[in-house]
């Protein structure tokens, strides 16, 4: 599983990587967690509102930060 956050390195992205982390570690699940912070790389995914969760090449929230648990109710 690729998992990527999209964010400029504000607070709330920097908390969404490390609850994502969590989430993968808790879960077991077999994943690559990579941060994008590059503003032409973050637009090829149309975000309007960082930070985002794009999950294998799909973007499943933006402009939140949900718990470690609700993330990993997305890795399922």
């Amino acid at each position: 599983m690729d998992i990527k956050i999209l964010g400029m390195g504000c607070p709330k992205c920097v908390k969404l990587y490390e609850n994502t982390k969590k989430a993968v570690e808790e879960k077991g699940v077999d994943a690559t967690v990579t941060k994008v912070d590059s503003l032409p790389s973050i637009m090829k995914y149309n975000v309007m509102s960082t930070p985002a969760l794009v999950i294998d090449e799909k973007v499943v929230l933006t402009g939140q930060v949900p718990s470690p648990e609700k993330i990993g109710e997305l890795l399922v």
